[in-house]
């Protein structure tokens, strides 16, 4: 069964940085692009981010996150990681990580990010 675990969320004020990662099981996690996810409070969820499962990551350039978030994994590990830098208030969301399998989407439970002083 494919799980995908978040954590790393939390309460950070403006400016932080902050990193999540994701665990992943149940499928081989070396052969999977992944991808995070966020979703605002009363707004869709947005990409964030991807990585193939080559390792070549980038960000979603169009949400205001160019060259403050960097994703990367660790296929020994099964894990994908969100670094977060220059935290506001806009990037207040739960974040999923999320990969796509034989055409069925899995997410994980997501870990909430709140960026307040």
């Amino acid at each position: 069964q494919m799980r995908l675990v978040e954590s790393g969320g939390g309460l950070v004020q403006p400016g932080g940085s902050l990193t999540l990662s994701c665990a992943a099981s149940g499928f081989a996690f070396y052969r999977q692009a992944m991808r995070w996810y966020r979703q605002a409070p009363g707004k869709g969820r947005e990409l964030v981010a991807f990585i193939s499962n080559a390792g070549g990551g980038y960000t979603n350039d169009a949400n205001s996150v160019k060259g403050l978030f960097t994703i990367y994994r660790d296929n020994a590990k099964n894990t994908v990681h969100l670094r977060m830098q220059c935290l506001n208030a806009e990037d207040t969301a739960v974040y999923y990580c999320q990969t796509t399998s034989s055409g069925t989407e899995y997410w994980g439970q997501g870990t909430q990010v709140t960026v307040s002083s």
